[in-house]
């Protein structure tokens, strides 16, 4: 999409921090849309951007050594508003004739966690918030440091280990913050990036989902003419929302086909379908391979052969499916733009590369088809939004995460019809309380894991050896890390009641405590 459609834009230019994504998550949530682009992509990303200000992020790297990466010029020369945070500071200050020195170099070694800093000086990127003389908490996490900044700059805060916490060039729009912003620990973070965005960079911070619903109508249209488009259903949301939205720029052009593999959640299927067939009357291809999977599945233990199987199997149907529907161009996919993120290394090379994301396992190269991505700049709450500026229930577009395997790997050990029908009852029931409780919205993810034991059990007079109910719920931002939802103990009783009271082959619940990390969410 063009700047324009935007209402302006930010570049954020990753040097390899961990929490890059939160800068832009900032950025977002002041109304302002930006995009991230890895240092040795940057310049591309500036000239196809043309943004209004640049930010420049954190990095594992340090400025002194050789080779280390550094932000290209044509940034500097733009004339634009610059942000450096941590690192971003460090080279920037670098870059313009400042000097950055290690940590041990200095003798004062390097400056982590909760630190407080002081303001000496007023400055743009403080209106409104911060004044001079006041205290303030920052998140550090630095070992180098800036041990002579930049002509034309000025120190405007200091911490204990960091004299030059922020400094700032007013006159060309420099800010550098040793500090991290971006991150909760710092608590008027958010505050600081809006304001560079807004006050300094000038932006009015009208960046809608509305207008990006238009925009992107505009550019399906664009890109697919008068051809066809296949788009494959999950069940989830982001498929989901992707095929209204692009079902509302070229209309009968669109085909869904939704494979229902038999391990989605009670009731699934069919809300899947009546969604698309009822309420949005987008042409659907609902395929019934619940046999084909769970025939596969037999005997299988491994979780890794099981999620293999399936992405495969998966693939096999829909590629059947395709070719019945015949001169399909293009396969929509509903990838998000973390998945971007983090199929491009920072440094632009393969090896450090955090993960390869294909939605539907490289069906684009086996089908010979270009990709259709509308979501491919949104983060996972955007899409959300973007669902219900679509029309899309909030009860569909609210939904908890549901994995592609589905209930495959909520089942350890080998994978049967049976065990499927008593897990969808046991999960069934538990979200069912959570939303009867008014709790579903404030957990990330809660579902029922079917574990593979058995135990000794008593109902009425009469001796049980059924299955145990795992139940596992839990809040997170973005899925990366997550804590254990704390519910009350009379609550937990009541679902373990509800679950063995009405579930014929499980006669004990547990619940599961462990955090991200050590564990994983899902079991498998």
């Amino acid at each position: 999409m063009q700047a324009s459609e935007l209402g302006g834009t930010i570049l954020i230019v990753d040097f390899g921090s961990q929490v890059t994504q939160l800068i832009a998550r900032r950025v977002r949530e002041a109304g302002v849309y930006c995009e991230i682009a890895p240092f040795s992509m940057a310049e591309e990303a500036f000239a196809r951007l043309q943004p209004s200000g640049i930010i420049l992020s954190g990095s594992p790297a340090s400025v002194p050594d050789e080779g280390s990466p550094r932000a290209p010029q044509v940034l500097f020369d733009s004339g634009l508003p610059i942000l450096g945070i941590c690192y971003g500071q460090q080279v920037m200050t670098h870059q313009l004739g400042g000097e950055v020195k290690p940590g041990h170099e200095t003798g004062e070694g390097g400056e982590f966690g909760r630190a407080f800093l002081t303001v000496t000086r007023d400055c743009k990127l403080f209106d409104g918030l911060w004044k001079e003389g006041e205290r303030h908490q920052v998140w550090m996490s630095h070992g180098d440091k800036v041990t002579r900044f930049a002509e034309g700059f000025e120190i405007v805060a200091k911490s204990d280990g960091a004299p030059f916490a922020v400094i700032a060039d007013e006159k060309r729009h420099y800010y550098g913050t040793q500090f991290h912003p971006e991150v909760v620990h710092t608590p008027d973070g958010g505050k600081l990036i809006a304001n560079f965005v807004r006050h300094v960079c000038g932006l009015a911070g009208e960046w809608t989902m509305a207008a990006y619903r238009d925009a992107k109508i505009a550019e399906i249209r664009e890109q697919v003419g008068d051809k066809k488009v296949i788009c494959g259903l999950s069940g989830g949301v982001d498929s989901a929302v992707a095929a209204v939205l692009i079902h509302e720029a070229i209309g009968e052009q669109l085909t869904c086909v939704f494979v229902d593999h038999g391990l989605m959640r009670a009731n699934e299927a069919e809300q899947v379908v009546g969604l698309f067939r009822g309420h949005y009357n987008i042409p659907l291809v609902h395929v019934d391979a619940e046999e084909r999977f769970l025939s596969g599945l037999a005997g299988e233990t491994d979780p890794e052969k099981k999620r293999k199987f399936i992405g495969k199997t998966f693939i096999d149907v829909f590629e059947e499916e395709a070719a019945k529907i015949g001169g399909a161009e293009f396969l929509a996919q509903g990838t998000l733009y973390p998945d971007v993120i983090e199929s491009v290394s920072f440094t632009g090379g393969p090896s450090v590369t955090i993960k390869s994301h294909h939605n539907v396992g490289g069906l684009p190269e086996r089908m010979n088809m270009a990709l259709v991505e509308p979501l491919r700049e949104l983060f996972k709450d955007e899409v959300r939004e973007l669902g219900r500026e679509l029309g899309l229930p909030d009860a569909f577009v609210g939904r908890h995460p549901f994995p592609g395997p589905g209930l495959a790997i909520r089942i350890p050990g080998e994978v049967t019809k049976e065990k499927c029908d008593i897990l969808r009852k046991a999960d069934a029931i538990y979200l069912e309380e959570i939303r009867n409780a008014g709790l579903y919205d404030a957990i990330w993810q809660a579902f029922a894991v079917l574990l593979p034991v058995r135990t000794v059990g008593v109902m009425g007079d009469a001796r049980t050896y059924d299955s145990v109910c795992g139940l596992r719920a839990v809040t997170s931002v973005d899925g990366m890390t997550a804590d254990v939802y704390p519910f009350e103990s009379r609550f937990l009783q009541n679902v373990a009641t509800r679950i063995i009271n009405e579930v014929q082959g499980i006669n004990r619940v547990v619940y599961d405590y462990t955090s991200k990390p050590p564990g994983t969410i899902e079991w498998e």
